[in-house]
């Protein structure tokens, strides 16, 4: 059984593999805090919980954004499953040349929805990662990495919307069903989600006129189908796909 990890600044996504069919995914929230004991423990619980037996584990691969998590993560690898992960980042084969001015800027994420985009859609190709930042790929005919843009996701504007003005409040991030709002809290939500569907769509068009072609584009992370189901530029919708990429690159990686 493989086991993988997408470590993102808000959640941690993890899933089990078995041969190429993914057989349970969990979402948890990243805590930098938390020891090699505590995630150990967490995770074995979830395999019990799922009756999955976690010592069927025989390899571990992990993508991650958040650096001072991955000593922990290490070491709750060998503690816990006796194995040594094998960790996206320089030396790992990808199959992916990247056309990035200094690919080691890039990060692990975006690399391994690429793989996992082109190997599933082929070129050329857009990826729209929403998470804590949001991210858009653009992946050539060939299966080169060309670049992309990275913007703020929503739930940073929303707080800072409540932070930073002093009359708004928190508010729980739902599409309300018309555009005027009637109130403060219908108002807000109306600015940030329809606000945010008309950026994606005006940033994946200027990147189709940039490349001159329409390419497929393919949305994936944690708020993906609260966004992407109304943006006119979606041709659909992928929640594993970082998952899926981790699984080909342990595959590309594996002797």
């Amino acid at each position: 059984m493989l086991l993988v990890f997408d470590v993102g600044n808000t959640n941690i996504v993890l899933g089990t593999y078995n041969q190429d069919i993914l057989v349970k995914s969990w979402r948890l929230s990243t805590n930098r805090n938390q020891t090699a004991d505590e995630y150990g423990t967490m995770i074995c619980n979830l395999f019990q919980h799922s009756e999955l037996d976690y010592r069927e584990v025989e390899a571990i691969v992990i993508s991650s954004v958040v650096p001072p998590l991955m000593p922990t993560l290490e070491e709750m690898s060998h503690l816990y499953f006796k194995v040594k992960p094998i960790i996206v980042g320089p030396g790992v084969k990808t199959g992916m040349p990247i056309l990035y001015d200094n690919p080691r800027e890039i990060g692990a994420d975006r690399v391994v929805n690429a793989i996992a985009g082109y190997e599933q859609y082929g070129g050329p190709l857009i990826i729209v990662d929403f998470g804590t930042a949001t991210t858009f790929c653009v992946i050539s005919d060939k299966g080169e990495y060309l670049g992309g843009a990275i913007t703020a996701g929503i739930g940073i504007a929303t707080e800072a919307l409540f932070q930073r003005a002093a009359k708004l409040p928190r508010i729980e991030l739902v599409k309300p069903k018309k555009v005027i709002g009637r109130n403060t809290v219908s108002s807000m939500q109306s600015g940030l989600i329809y606000g945010y569907i008309g950026q994606v769509d005006g940033i994946v068009r200027r990147i189709k006129d940039e490349i001159n072609s329409d390419a497929f584009v393919v949305a994936t992370g944690g708020i993906a189908n609260l966004i992407a189901k109304d943006a006119e530029t979606i041709n659909k919708i992928d929640p594993f796909l970082t998952l899926e990429g981790l699984r080909i690159i342990y595959q590309r990686n594996r002797s």
